[in-house]
């Protein structure tokens, strides 16, 4: 399950994590959001970051 979630602490400062996303797709799921709250001051990258996107080719099959 893919989900994005916005943290705002007490003092005011917000942090966006997301979870379920490979690969760079995190950054494009959270990028209105983070253009919404401000100036990003840091970011911390999850392993799932780093995992490569599984691709799944389309299999076609010609049946005579």
């Amino acid at each position: 399950m893919k989900t994005i979630e916005i943290i705002i602490s007490t003092d005011g400062q917000s942090r966006i994590e997301t979870r379920g996303f490979t690969g760079s797709r995190c950054r494009d799921a959270s990028r209105f959001l983070e253009s919404a709250l401000g100036k990003v001051s840091s970011e911390q990258l999850t392993a799932e970051y780093h995992q490569s996107v599984q691709h799944h080719p389309n299999q076609l099959r010609q049946e005579n």
